[in-house]
Order: C-alpha cells, then structure tokens, then sequence
C-alpha cells in the first residue's frame, strides 16, 4: 500500500442555487447549496482527461486521504496523465451542504430538517459543478459502495458525458442491506440524546452513532477476516472475558475503536441522511424501468464485485452487469479475491489498481505499464490487523 502524501492542486467550494432553489427527486428543494471540491492535476487543453471519483459514505473530497494507493505513475489515478476530481456529496458533514448546514429559513443547522435526497440529486449536483469548472465530459466516473451508485447514476443520467463507468461493490441494496441501515438508525434514534434529530453539539448522540458504526463495520468486513484477526482471544488490553462481564474479546475491542474513531469526525444526522440515500438508490427512477435506464447508457462499464462482500454480493454485481449487457451496454464484470469484504475496495488497494489495471486495453484510459496484471498479482494471506478501514 502506498504510503505519503497528495495534496490536491485546487479545492474550493461551488456555491449555486442562490435564485431558484434546487429541486430535489423527493419533491422537497435547498437553496441555496455548496459543493466542496478537490482538484488533483490539471485539465489538458481539450478538457477531457478527467477523472471523477465519487465518495464512499463517510469520505469527503480530498480524495488522496482515503484512496491515496490508485495516486501515482502506472496506477488509474496517475496526475501526469488525468485530472482526478473529488466531491464532498450533498448531505455530507465534510464541507457541502448537509444537516450540519446553517438552514437560511432559520438560521440554525438543518439537523432533521434537512430534506430527502438521493443518489439522482447527487449527481446532479455534481454535474453543475463540473459545468461550472467547464468540464464536459468525463474520461471516467469511479467509485466504491455509495460511490459506485453515484457513478452507475452518472453513466444513467448523463450518457453523453461519460466516457467510462467503474462502480465497485455497488447494486441497489438488497433487503438485507435496507435492513441493516434501519438497524443502524433505530441504534442512532434510540440514544436519549438524539432529541428528535435536535440534539446539541454539546451533547450529540454518540452513543447511538457509535453502536450504528459497529453495527456496520460488521457487514463491511467477512468472518474469515474476523476469525484470522480475531478468533476467540481474548482483547489484547489483557482482559478476562471468560470471569468478567464486562471483559471483552478481541473483536469487541476492534468494534469498540471503530465506535470511538468514527463518532469523532461524524455527525448523526448526516448518517441517518445518506444511509437513507443508499436504501432508495435504483436506476430505474424517472425511467420507468432498469432495462429503460440502461439503454441509456453510452460508456463502457467495468463492475467490480468483491469476493467476501455480504452487502453487495459479487453475484448481485454480476446479476446487475447480466442485466446491462442485454440492455445492449458494453459491461463487464471483474471480482476482487479478498477476505475484507466490502471494506475491500479501500483496504485492498493495490489488488484493484492491478485489477483495474488489467482491464486497461478494453477501457481505453490508464497506461498499461507500472502495475502487474491481475493474474501475475497472487492473492495476499490475510494480515493480522488490529486497527485499519474506514468505509
């Protein structure tokens, strides 16, 4: 895995919708909105080597911070060759507007008031910001879990824009995955401190937003990656689960980390606002059908499945890509090997970079060189690690 620094070229913050409101798939509208953006290299003359990379749920737009392995020379993000852009996606706590939004009707955050989006609203948003920075069309749209909804959104709504597509470990939910989400918001709307989605900062639901967060890293990682890391020991602090209560194992101790990470750089409302994003996302919104939304589609479509994911099974990934092909789009469906599970598109990065990497002459984008093919790249032992991922 990569290792160091990129620092974006440009960031900034597109502000639009001061005069009309933006209207939202859900009926409802926002006015005005902000769309924090990072810049990594510079567009070519003609404008058309860019590459946009779209977030995972909790990322933001310095996409460098959380995907820095695909940055570099022979690798899909390689900055002497493409101008990769990030977005902070609306409805997020990283810049763009979300709950955490001062509301101009009250003058205080929009928290529970902030009104239904989706994947569709998302994208549009996206696609004035690249109006604004005058980019018309894009080399490629990629992204991971909620990212890669947003990208087959973007091949769907905006075929004459995009070159493209590479969603990874991304299909619409299944009803296990609507209902881990529910889950995971009735953890967040059960702390005493939710208020009704009104709470303070002095006092947010933290409690409520940490159980949802290891209700999650649950269904992002596998029980093979569980059992290697963690078996049956006991926590490495030196606890005695087997005379104690409150004693924890090895498992709970990593579950508990993540619980304490992730309610320090994250806001309740925002969770509860784009899981709800992910449990409407369906391409056949406003199109009548899933065939009618994929005839719509212009750009080459590489899906990536991951071989562990129980959230977006790979055999849903290729279902999907069944279903794009006979649709008459140009699709293909790659797996990723690893015990990660969905956590695997940004734990395993070097294994998606080869991978993406071989399928290089097809897309047309990415230089051949630097990386081994995926067949040449063997698959890793899993490491015994306690404290690593961020989806």
């Amino acid at each position: 895995m990569k290792t160091g620094t990129v620092e974006p070229t440009q960031e900034g913050d597109f502000l639009f919708a001061e005069r009309e409101p933006f209207r939202l798939e859900s009926g409802g509208e926002l006015q005005p909105v902000s769309i924090r953006y990072a810049i990594y290299g510079t567009p070519n003359p003609e404008r058309d080597n860019v590459v946009l990379v779209c977030q995972a749920l909790s990322g933001s737009a310095r996409v460098a911070d959380w995907w820095l392995g695909l940055f570099g020379p022979g690798r899909p993000f390689d900055l002497s060759r493409y101008c990769v852009i990030g977005t902070n996606v609306i409805g997020s706590c990283y810049g763009s507007t979300g709950p955490t939004s001062v509301n101009p009707k009250t003058g205080a955050a929009y928290g529970p008031d902030f009104p239904l989006i989706t994947i569709g609203d998302m994208v549009r948003a996206q696609a004035l910001l690249l109006d604004h920075l005058d980019i018309k069309r894009l080399r490629t749209v990629i992204g991971g879990s909620i990212g890669g909804m947003q990208a087959l959104q973007w091949a769907v709504d905006f075929p004459e824009r995009v070159e493209t597509c590479v969603p990874i470990g991304a299909t619409p939910l299944s009803a296990m995955g609507l209902a881990l989400n529910h889950l995971q918001r009735l953890a967040i709307q059960a702390d005493p401190n939710w208020q009704s989605g009104r709470y303070t900062r002095a006092a947010p639901p933290n409690a409520g937003l940490g159980l949802a967060r290891a209700l999650a890293m649950c269904s992002y990682k596998s029980a093979e990656l569980f059992t290697a890391r963690y078996g049956h020991r006991p926590n490495r602090t030196g606890e005695d689960p087997y005379h104690f209560v409150d004693a924890r194992f090895d498992v709970a101790g990593y579950l508990d980390y993540q619980r304490a990470e992730f309610i320090a750089r994250f806001d309740a409302n925002t969770y509860v606002t784009i899981t709800k994003v992910m449990d409407t996302f369906d391409v056949a919104r406003g199109y009548g059908s899933e065939d009618s939304a994929f005839r719509r589609i212009k750009a080459k479509v590489l899906a990536i499945g991951i071989s562990a994911d129980w959230l977006f099974p790979p055999g849903d990934v290729r279902a999907y890509v069944t279903k794009m092909q006979a649709a008459g789009v140009d699709a293909r469906f790659a797996e990723l090997v690893s015990a990660h599970g969905h956590d695997a598109f940004l734990a395993e990065v070097d294994p998606l970079a080869a991978l993406i990497q071989s399928h290089a002459n097809w897309l047309g984008v990415w230089p051949e060189n630097g990386l081994p093919s995926e067949a040449e790249h063997p698959k890793r032992p899993v490491t015994v690690m306690h404290r690593v991922g961020k989806v």
